[in-house]
């Protein structure tokens, strides 16, 4: 897989040095010359192509081979930077996957498919999730948003009195549009199945979609 990062701070490196790791082909775009003159002269990470250029510019996505990406990840410190990148990959380049990080919870509302984002990233959002996520019972929580906003991955912890306790999912009606995607028991992960029997303290992941998460909610929380 061909990804290109338009970012060459400490995000852009992480992601680039772990999918170069997985074996996939990754070029980091940054317009900070010495950046990448510094990147290139220590070889890390290994095995990614550095440019120096402004990735906001249709001639210097052309020229990194922005074209040929599978994933173009914006992910620069400026928000308006990465709604530029993002909606240039996909009108101009019809990028497959164009993935956005949100740098200002403020702005999330525009990173959608009107920008040309498949998915975004909103660090202080997540942060906020996954705190809830570790302390709250009985409660729904939205873990990220796909397809602008269309689907989301939530979280909910069974609690004793849950519509959902002691249920086989088969058995839930869970909206067609829904999908347990793992259940977390005793810090052990289970892949659902039709006949697993949920159990009061099971962290319950679910994809979902905007039209039925008031349902997914009821049948899971009972609120």
């Amino acid at each position: 897989m061909k990804v290109v990062i338009a970012g060459g701070g400490a995000v852009g490196t992480f992601i680039a040095r772990e999918l170069s790791e997985a074996g996939h082909d990754i070029a980091i775009v940054d317009q900070d010359q010495a950046h990448v003159d510094k990147a290139k002269k220590l070889g890390e990470p290994v095995d990614v192509e550095w440019h120096v250029g402004d990735a906001c510019e249709v001639d210097v996505l052309s020229e990194i081979g922005v074209g040929e990406a599978d994933v173009v990840a914006a992910v620069t410190g400026d928000d308006e930077d990465n709604l530029v990148i993002s909606l240039l990959a996909k009108q101009e380049f019809a990028v497959p996957r164009v993935v956005a990080r949100v740098n200002n919870p403020k702005n999330e509302w525009l990173f959608n498919e009107n920008w040309g984002v498949d998915v975004s990233v909103s660090t202080p959002h997540l942060l906020t999730a996954l705190v809830e996520e570790a302390v709250s019972v009985g409660t729904l929580v939205r873990l990220l948003s796909f397809e602008g906003g269309r689907a989301s991955l939530i979280e909910v912890t069974l609690a004793t009195d849950s519509p959902a306790a002691d249920t086989e999912i088969v058995e839930l009606g869970l909206p067609r549009d829904s999908t347990v995607v793992a259940v977390v028991r005793n810090d052990r992960v289970v892949v659902p199945r039709g006949d697993t029997r949920l159990q009061a303290g099971d962290e319950v992941l679910v994809m979902v979609t905007g039209e039925s998460l008031d349902d997914v909610r009821k049948i899971l929380t009972g609120a």
